[in-house]
């Protein structure tokens, strides 16, 4: 197994700098996801692992060593598109086989290697197929075979699971952490999908900017997030929020704008809150509960605007004074649109943030 360290990276195109100074440490055997939405430079930092795009600072180290300036197939790397870049002419067995033969591995070798790989990924009954015979799942597991018979020290993954329908999204990236359970190889993984970062993933690198602004283990990401960023970007349906002005005196509260006070006893503040600063509150829409007297709470009143059957639960949408939000509830609960109700969260629960900065307090 093989560690991955990144230091003061920096890239840019042209006067447009899209990482700089960043900072990661791989360790051995460990599933990284990179996270982030469109244009954040997760693609850009896995391409400088990769050795696919040249740096203008920093350095790439892949098994205590600099590999920075080492071509792409010399840094010990097998990566994986989001395109299945299949050679259209040649079978399943022949594209699993054509690097191999064109490093002059020797043919007992790619036997064992490729009879390997297709058991792992249960492709044998494909191996004599073209890839126009193949359905989208098939041609992405050819793919990843492709990675796997290099027997590579790190696997790189932009986005593997992207062209697939939802069900064979779920499929694949069940298998995938069952593959990194079996072979115990680094894997570092980009995605926009944060439901496969959060499954995937043993850490989550949340990016915006071309920073990172958050890593840490998915529970961690979703629990306590470090800003409003990377609250409010993972979570389905996402994060609710509630702004207001803080006052301290007896017990911590969030003074909304049409006078609610939300009562915050029981959240552990960072440093001592500080009477008059603008704060916001993040809830999460199973944290708040209707008509459940929860301890240190407030009873804060909601009108229904909108209810949204999920299935194996439902969504109920309204606001709080001016904000929106929403409540995730049971399938069996029955609201009806412009129902007045109570709601209820726990304090210890919820996260509050800077209104300014962002920052988690």
């Amino acid at each position: 197994m093989t560690s991955v360290s990144i230091r003061k990276l920096g890239v840019s195109f042209g006067h447009l700098s899209v990482l700089s100074d960043l900072d990661l440490d791989v360790e051995e055997g460990e599933f990284i996801v990179l996270l982030g939405p469109s244009g954040c430079g997760k693609s850009t930092l896995l391409n400088a692992v990769a050795g696919l795009l040249d740096i203008d600072a920093g350095q790439v180290w892949i098994d205590g060593k600099n590999v920075t300036w080492e071509e792409p197939k010399d840094r010990g790397i097998g990566m994986v598109f989001q395109s299945y870049a299949l050679y259209p002419r040649m079978t399943v067995k022949g594209n699993l086989t054509f690097g191999l033969q064109v490093a002059r591995v020797a043919k007992d070798e790619i036997e064992r290697r490729v009879a390997r790989v297709a058991a792992l990924l249960q492709i044998e009954p494909l191996l004599n197929r073209r890839p126009s015979e193949l359905s989208g799942g098939q041609r992405q597991r050819v793919a990843i075979g492709r990675a796997l018979v290099r027997e590579a020290d790190v696997f790189l993954f932009d986005e593997p699971l992207s062209n697939l329908d939802a069900k064979l999204r779920t499929e694949l990236r069940v298998e995938l952490k069952k593959l990194h359970m079996k072979l115990g190889s680094t894997m570092i993984y980009v995605t926009h999908d944060q439901i496969e970062a959060l499954t995937l993933a043993d850490r989550v690198a949340v990016m915006h900017g071309g920073v990172i602004q958050q890593l840490a283990t998915p529970k961690e990401i979703y629990q306590r997030p470090l800003n409003r960023f990377v609250a409010g970007f993972v979570g389905s349906p996402a994060m609710n929020f509630i702004s207001g002005e803080l006052r301290v005196n007896s017990d911590p509260l969030l003074v909304c704008a049409d006078g609610v006070a939300i009562n915050l006893t029981g959240y552990k503040f960072a440093q001592p809150p500080v009477s008059g600063r603008k704060a916001v509150v993040g809830i999460r829409p199973e944290q708040i509960h209707i008509g459940e007297k929860l301890e240190a709470s407030t009873a804060l009143p909601l009108e229904l605007a909108l209810v949204e059957p999920m299935g194996a639960d439902s969504l109920l949408w309204g606001s709080i004074g001016a904000e929106s939000v929403s409540i995730r509830v049971g399938p069996d609960d029955t609201h009806r649109i412009g129902e007045k109700v109570d709601v209820y969260f726990q304090p210890s629960m919820a996260s509050v943030f800077d209104a300014e900065s962002g920052d988690r307090l």
